[in-house]
């Protein structure tokens, strides 16, 4: 199984909020997930980001691939892959 770390879009129209997910690649974006790992705020300046960083080391050691954006977010949170 393909697990993806990406994001999950939830909140109102023009007030985006995002939730940091793991998921099966092959699974639809708003689908199901296997776990939730963090949020991302972009309303504030500069966005919020809240990461449970030993659940993103551990699916990262597991193999997960993040997509491009959360590896920016997991960049600015100082989560690094090993």
């Amino acid at each position: 199984m393909a697990v993806k770390i990406r994001l999950k879009r939830i909140g109102k129209k023009k007030t985006p909020f995002y939730r940091i997910i793991v998921s099966d690649a092959k699974a639809p974006v708003q689908g199901k997930f296997v776990d939730e790992i963090g949020t991302y705020d972009p309303n504030t300046n500069p966005g919020t980001v809240k990461v449970d960083a030993e659940k993103a080391q551990k699916w990262l050691a597991n193999g997960a691939q993040p997509t491009d954006t959360v590896a920016k977010i997991f960049k600015m949170a100082g989560v690094h892959k090993n």
